[in-house]
């Protein structure tokens, strides 16, 4: 081949070698996006699906929302919703306000919104309330089994208070008794246990469970308050302990770690769910009248009143 035969070298433009590279530039970037999209989608989609892997979801909601309530027991807590689900955490939503007197007049007060987060690896963030929140009926719970307010001061105490106020009160026994023991000592009076202090623990928070407290709620076609009056106060109690054992049942030992979190700890909440023994309950409804006749009762150690309210509508 001679150099007659080669195709002549066109002219060089910049203009057109610009507009080159701007395509090739542009081609490029379109395609980097394009894999960083997908690299962001495959990393929030999959991080969802291992963390929502199996029953994850769920458990997280009966272990730690059911963790938190026994964390705060002077407190009603719902649970509002589940699954809130970021590349690295799951967050559930909880409603809290203050345990209350029931019955009569009550000033109005609403609940607060508090958020649990569990992260990545299954661990729980920083939670709210807990030991810190010194609520009267959570020092109350605190002085079961301390000594503290003795007999003789809360009958000063009652003494004050008219006979037809409802009161929020903890009932303290001389020594703890068993499901049915306890059943028959509310019927006696009629009184309800609302929460149950199922361990011994002074000067600390102790396990508690009730109604309140449950894990596993009924079908939402039942109504549950028809239920509690159907069966009585006295079933509702072995049934709350039923529930109770049901729910440390569940719990594995790579729970421990964040149940100490939450004050708790396996080897107490196994031991509280099989003696299955009541130290002392929570009532919100009886009337001072009815507790002034309570603590007389030998098995009763005290009566602490946490917190009262008034019928304004009674004459």
């Amino acid at each position: 081949m001679t150099e007659d035969d080669l195709l002549p070298m066109p002219d060089f433009d910049p203009k057109a070698t610009r507009r080159a590279v701007r395509r090739g530039l542009t081609r490029t970037v379109i395609i980097v996006l394009a894999v960083l999209v997908v690299l962001v989608l495959v990393a929030t989609v999959g991080s969802s699906l291992i963390q929502q892997r199996g029953d994850r979801e769920r458990r997280m909601t009966d272990v730690l929302g059911t963790a938190f309530k026994i964390y705060n027991p002077a407190y009603d807590i719902g649970v509002m919703d589940s699954g809130i689900t970021t590349p690295l955490s799951m967050s559930f939503t909880v409603n809290v306000s203050p345990m209350r007197a029931t019955g009569g007049y009550v000033g109005g007060y609403g609940g607060v919104e508090h958020v649990i987060t569990q992260d990545f690896f299954g661990h729980v963030g920083r939670l709210p309330l807990g030991s810190g929140a010194n609520t009267t009926l959570s020092t109350a719970l605190a002085n079961v089994s301390t000594g503290n307010q003795p007999k003789q001061d809360s009958r000063k105490v009652l003494a004050r208070l008219p006979v037809r106020l409802n009161a929020l009160s903890v009932i303290e026994f001389v020594k703890p008794l068993t499901a049915e023991e306890l059943a028959a000592f509310t019927a006696r009076y009629k009184t309800h246990a609302d929460k149950v202090v199922y361990e011994r623990r002074p000067r600390s928070i102790p396990i508690t469970w009730g109604r309140m407290t449950t894990w596993d709620p009924r079908p939402e076609t039942d109504d549950t308050t028809k239920i509690i009056t159907a069966i009585g106060p006295d079933e509702a109690i072995k049934l709350d302990l039923a529930d109770f054992r049901r729910w440390v049942g569940i719990l594995k030992d790579y729970d421990d770690d964040n149940l100490h979190d939450f004050d708790l700890s396996l080897a107490r909440l196994r031991k509280a769910a099989n003696d299955g023994l009541a130290y002392a309950y929570v009532d919100s409804g009886t009337k001072i009248g009815e507790l002034r006749k309570i603590i007389e009762d030998p098995l009763v150690q005290t009566v602490r009143v946490a917190d009262v309210t008034y019928d304004l509508e009674r004459p």
